[in-house]
């Protein structure tokens, strides 16, 4: 079992993981189109964009592999950007699926559908590593699990805390939670509004959990496109909750998601506090007149500022 993070989301890398954007694998057209994408992770679906029966799905596991084994190693996008749909564990589809995508040496990260609970995780890690033993891959294979049902988001605990009986370089390691929001609303009869306040406890606890054990929490797909200013909005209330990033169903979306999962200017620690990491708890002069206390959580979140906006290639006054 996966243990409890004390160093708050866990990471030690820098890459930044805001946006993730459906190409549905059924179209070589958009297969060729997410060759130019900007999207920080690009998730090629073999579910939901592909009509249900077993020659579409057929059709469209077999056009991907092709794609990635006859796309130019240089064209493609770097394989930490790679990512792939597959259908959800219960399916026929299942085992095809992984066992053709980890072909590839291209594939490092899988996004699971209708995870319900730490089982189906184990199922998913005895597919890879069975599909794994037919090739020699030396890194390990992400896991993204999808939440969908209020099954798992009553096991959120048992699923984030889940950690492969083989290892993880051997069965996956599981780096992040995804909330499929009309999924989780089919199933429990919530009603969907504009102000999403039905979704306030359940991306919380997703957001929570996620950040309990280490993980990216990657927040639901606004399905209303065309609106960016709705968009917008969305991407600033899933930031507060504690999202890393979002989904994205297109390419006019990823551009607003980049532009608001970074720190803003108004985030940005004042020198004093970017620059005070032995001071322990001080006075900071405000502006006005006054006096805020500063101490080390207030420090850990300008440390977790300071980190991401250096990935994003942002300046932060008085941080070199």
């Amino acid at each position: 079992m996966r243990t409890l993070s004390t160093t708050g989301n866990g990471k030690t890398d820098q890459a930044l993981r805001r946006s993730y954007l459906y190409v549905p694998s059924s179209s070589d057209r958009m297969l060729d189109k997410s060759l130019s994408t900007p999207s920080d992770i690009i998730i090629y679906d073999l579910e939901d964009s592909v009509p249900p029966s077993p020659h579409d799905k057929d059709s469209a596991r077999q056009r991907l592999s092709t794609f990635l084994s006859r796309t130019p190693e240089h064209k493609l996008p770097h394989p930490d950007r790679i990512a792939v749909r597959l259908n959800d564990i219960t399916t026929p589809f299942f085992e095809h699926d992984i066992s053709e995508i980890l072909k590839s040496p291209f594939v490092r990260t899988l996004v699971l559908p209708k995870i319900h609970s730490a089982r189906d995780l184990h199922h998913v890690s005895r597919a890879v590593r069975t599909s794994r033993a037919r090739t020699s891959t030396p890194f390990p294979i992400r896991i993204i699990a999808s939440v969908e049902s209020a099954r798992s988001a009553w096991n959120l605990g048992e699923i984030a805390s889940w950690a492969s009986e083989y290892g993880p370089d051997v069965g996956g390691k599981l780096g992040a939670l995804l909330f499929a929001a009309e999924d989780y609303c089919a199933d429990t009869s919530v009603v969907r509004t504009p102000s999403r306040l039905e979704l306030l406890y359940v991306r919380s606890q997703i957001a929570t959990a996620a950040k309990a054990f280490g993980l990216d929490a990657i927040d639901m797909v606004c399905v209303n496109y065309k609106d960016l200013d709705y968009l917008k909005d969305e991407c600033e209330d899933g930031r507060r909750l504690g999202f890393n990033g979002k989904q994205a169903i297109h390419p006019t979306q990823v551009d607003i998601i980049h532009s608001t999962f970074v720190p803003t200017e108004k985030d940005s620690p004042p020198m004093e506090v970017a620059h005070s990491s032995q001071k322990g708890a001080f006075g900071l002069e405000m502006e006005g007149g006054g006096k805020e206390m500063i101490d080390a959580p207030m420090l850990k979140q300008a440390e977790n500022i300071i980190r991401v906006a250096k990935a994003a290639g942002l300046e932060i006054p008085g941080v070199g």
